[in-house]
């Protein structure tokens, strides 16, 4: 895993550890952790320093309840500290052991290393099984806690966010950089480069000592033994270096055009008993389009993605599909894994990849490969062949997962939470793939940069039954949001492109025009835009007095620059926001009294 390793991590650290999947970041978490011991060497931890580590698969043996595990290095007199924790986090103390979800478990793994706040935290993807509300919560209180910590995780924005060095384990050697995760892919390519030039110069030299050797004269050899040894050497330094691992030879492939309507959900509406779901939703989806779904977890977006797809009916409404459709399903659950089954079974026993009377050949887009072969494609070796699912890590089911998918024709890619668990390399292929792609993609994802990379429109679910389509990606959605919201903290500002949306929804087109009481010059639409604007402009008035009493402390802006800033601009725009408010309140109300 690796040799001859040394790092230090100091007091106030903020580190990302990155490498491969399978480069041994865990396994170096959990030497620092001192819950591996490393074969040689020494790990060295000062007096009075506590070190905490959150499991990916934490041992609840002898607790009843996943609080009982969070709280079960604390005080008692410090156990509130869970439930602030699990509320932030969004999980349920009192669940039972017995009954808890996996995610449900490393969220109680996380709540208990946040509660116990120990000197330094090592985190081992905190972001897997966490929606983006959780995510955003855990942002704020690492970027707010004194505490060193360690983090690997595979979520680009929450790493470029709190991290202020990067520690990068490759070919089982570790280089620091004292610099966070938004300068580590231009580090790693310069040090690639670097070292391609250096392997290209020792290959020409042992080229040319090789020629010498050859052509030498015989009476000099014995003299010059001293360079045939040299040479020796070089041959063996070139053989000791090892090879980067190559990204995934992955391929997706379009299969016949689809027609160009793929799906139109015409007021569709879903409930659970008393629970609601979706509540009157429509939505066309056309060829080529990009589609992100979001929410909190449990909200319900693998349900309206199953009741796009068909596989699930709507209590009202209709979806009807377009011709031609030949879809491709990638299951976050990962049912489509036999955990039992070897990864070579896993493909050949797969009806869409079989090939008749070939044991040792699956199809892949229409064309017959040896499994093993295919399987390197995905960066599996020939050992892993015959291992059993259940012997992957979570990367490798992945990629597994993806060999399957990526073997079949498509023209339209489900991916349900795609992202968990995949290096950064392979997710910069997949999105270069989906890029490059013909059919249309449906993704849901908690993953902020992926969907920004990869959504050109999102459909945010906010729960009561609530979806709503935004265009863009993650960040777009945010800013389109933020504008029809009052402000939840001071210096969060909004984007005056969208200054629009504080405005009431427009009525159909069908909708008849009402008598107005302040006067018949008014249209239906002017009338209600009328009564609406005192509201919003007492709503505007309300923030511009909390921004300027929070822009009025003495040392904000030598202490938190950006926040004055930002909040610099959020009462700029409510300033405006509240001169056009008045100004439209005037004109209307001119025209009523006319």
């Amino acid at each position: 895993m690796f040799d001859q390793l040394s790092l230090v991590v100091q007091q106030g650290d903020r580190v990302a550890l990155v490498g491969r999947n399978g480069s041994g970041k865990s396994t170096l978490l959990k030497v620092m952790a001192g819950l591996v011991e490393a074969d040689r060497g020494e790990r060295t931890v000062p007096p009075g320093t506590a070190v905490g580590y959150m499991e990916q698969d934490p041992d609840m043996a002898g607790f009843a309840t996943l609080g009982d595990y969070a709280a079960s290095g604390l005080d008692p007199a410090e156990a509130y500290r869970v439930d602030m924790v699990a509320e932030g986090l969004k999980f349920d103390p009192n669940r039972p052991v017995s009954t808890a979800s996996g995610g449900e478990r490393r969220r109680a793994a996380l709540a208990k290393l946040m509660a116990e706040a120990p000197d330094l935290m090592l985190l081992d993807e905190p972001t897997n099984h966490l929606d983006i509300e959780a995510i955003t919560w855990l942002e704020r209180e690492l970027r707010e806690t004194r505490k060193a910590y360690v983090l690997i995780s595979h979520d680009r924005a929450f790493l470029r966010a709190l991290t202020r060095a990067t520690l990068w384990i490759d070919r089982g050697a570790v280089r620091r950089q004292e610099e966070g995760f938004d300068g580590f892919e231009a580090w790693r390519d310069r040090v690639w480069e670097e070292e391609d030039q250096a392997r290209h110069k020792l290959d020409r030299k042992i080229k040319a000592e090789a020629r010498w050797a050859v052509e030498g004269i015989s009476a000099r050899r014995k003299r010059n033994q001293g360079r045939v040894r040299a040479l020796q050497d070089l041959r063996a330094e070139r053989a000791a270096q090892i090879r980067r691992q190559g990204t995934a030879a992955m391929e997706l492939q379009s299969g016949t055009k689809s027609g160009r309507k793929v799906i139109e959900a015409q007021s569709i509406t879903k409930a659970y008993g008393s629970r609601t779901i979706l509540r009157d939703f429509s939505i066309r989806i056309l060829r080529g389009d990009r589609v992100g779904f979001v929410g909190p977890n449990g909200v319900g977006k693998t349900t309206l993605l199953k009741m796009l797809m068909g596989q699930e009916a709507p209590d009202t409404g209709t979806v009807v599909h377009g011709t031609n459709l030949l879809p491709a399903i990638f299951d976050q659950s990962r049912a489509q894994l036999d955990p039992e089954m070897s990864l070579w079974d896993s493909l050949t026993g797969d009806p869409d990849m079989r090939v008749s009377g070939k044991a040792d050949q699956v199809l892949v887009r229409g064309q017959p490969r040896h499994v093993v072969a295919y399987l390197k494609d995905f960066l599996f070796d020939e050992r892993q062949a015959r291992a059993p699912v259940k012997s992957l890590s979570g990367g490798e089911k992945a990629r597994l997962l993806l060999a399957k998918l990526m073997a079949r024709e498509s023209n339209l890619l489900v991916l349900d939470e795609p992202t968990n668990d995949l290096d950064i390399e392979t997710l910069d292929l997949l999105q270069e793939l989906l890029d490059d792609y013909d059919g249309t993609v449906l993704l849901v994802s908690h993953d902020r940069d992926f969907l920004d990379r990869v959504a050109a429109t999102t459909i945010a679910m906010e729960g009561d039954g609530r979806a709503i389509t935004y265009a863009g990606g993650w960040s777009d959605y945010q800013a389109q949001r933020a504008l029809a919201q009052p402000i939840e903290a001071p210096g969060k500002a909004k984007s005056a492109a969208a200054r629009s949306a504080d405005k009431p929804a427009q009525p159909t087109s069908g909708a008849k025009p009402a008598a107005s009481p302040a006067g018949a010059g008014l249209s239906f639409t002017e009338k209600h835009r009328l009564e609406a604007l005192p509201a919003l402009i007492d709503r505007l008035g309300a923030e511009i007095a909390k921004l300027e009493a929070f822009l009025a402390q003495p040392d904000l802006y030598s202490k938190e620059p950006l926040k004055f800033k930002k909040g610099t601009e959020a009462l700029v725009e409510r300033q405006q926001a509240l001169a056009d408010a008045e100004e439209e309140w005037l004109t209307l109300m001119e025209k009523a009294e006319n």
